[in-house]
């Protein structure tokens, strides 16, 4: 059970000149990473928000020293959430109405029928105010956006940590924002995506040979790292499978499976308690269930808890 209280500040990274990743550590639940991509003409584009209102004011403030405009002035050209879980889009309420926010199609109806979920479950942090703004322009393939000179594209390639999952790609200078595709560090959570599909996300990563990755929680990654970090989770999705298959042939359910394997090479990831959540979404999918089935939060969430040993904290 985490004990932690305390989190470092934030910290703005210039990953290659003028593209720009706001780290947050230690990237537990609610505490993710953001990203800002500036053009040569001085408009900017900005990566997902975050959580709770007092650290989406503060990513605000970091945006407007580095952009040396006023956000209410200078709006962004644009905002794009990777996918649609709260850490990522609760902060969507604060770009000004005339900035519009672009995610899949799935991400615009998933945020709506989330709602304010993750604050409810995740009771720990002072939230200050949060609304929900969803996508207003959505897609489902591809889309290319040009700030300035720079080009930048969005890839949906899920379903995978969620239905929605968009990555932002650069390129030219070969940087990927990889939204919550990749947990760097911590177990990826894959109850609302697809455990089938996971590995064609991180394999659709791959093709595209990022040079620098900026993961939706945990610290950047580079040159032979990313590989390494991908070859990770994708061991992590077989085992994943493995247990998943094992344990529904044998009719446990998703927390005695995941009681029974929790002693594994992927134990000391942070969020360990997100296994039993994972083998939820492996047994729908061996069940013949749709890619795209809902499944009920609560019971995955009182598991966790039981799993975990106890309240799952979060620092936010």
């Amino acid at each position: 059970m985490s004990t932690r209280h305390s989190l470092p500040d934030p910290e703005l990274v210039e990953v290659t000149p003028g593209v720009f990743a706001y780290i947050q550590q230690d990237g537990s639940w609610m505490v993710n990473n953001t990203g800002v991509v500036t053009g040569d003409d001085g408009s900017y584009l900005l990566v997902d928000t975050t959580s709770t209102e007092a650290r989406n004011r503060a990513l605000l403030a970091a945006v407007e020293k580095i952009t040396a405009k006023d956000i209410d002035a200078e709006p962004p050209r644009a905002l794009v959430n990777t996918h649609h879980h709260g850490d990522h889009t609760f902060g969507n309420w604060l770009m000004p109405a005339r900035t519009p926010i672009i995610g899949h199609v799935t991400c615009r109806e998933d945020v709506l029928a989330a709602g304010l979920v993750a604050a409810q479950v995740l009771t720990g942090p002072d939230y200050g105010r949060i609304e929900l703004r969803p996508p207003d322009v959505t897609f489902t393939g591809s889309m290319t956006l040009h700030v300035g000179n720079r080009l930048v594209e969005l890839h949906h390639v899920g379903p995978a940590h969620t239905r929605s999952d968009v990555v932002v790609w650069l390129p030219e200078e070969r940087v990927l924002f990889s939204g919550d595709i990749v947990f760097a560090g911590g177990q990826p959570f894959l109850v609302e995506g697809s455990v089938a599909g996971y590995p064609q996300g991180l394999a659709a990563i791959r093709a595209l040979e990022p040079e620098i990755l900026v993961p939706g929680h945990g610290p950047v990654c580079r040159g032979d790292e990313v590989g390494r970090v991908l070859d990770d989770l994708t061991e992590y999705a077989a085992f994943v499978a493995d247990v998943g298959r094992a344990g529904h042939a044998a009719g446990q359910s998703p927390l005695e499976a995941a009681t029974a394997a929790r002693d594994n090479r992927f134990a000391g990831w942070q969020e360990s308690e997100r296994l039993v959540g994972n083998l939820y979404r492996t047994y729908s999918e061996l069940d013949g269930n749709p890619i795209d089935t809902r499944i009920p939060l609560g019971a995955v969430w009182a598991d966790m808890v039981a799993l975990n040993g106890g309240p799952i904290g979060c620092f936010a």
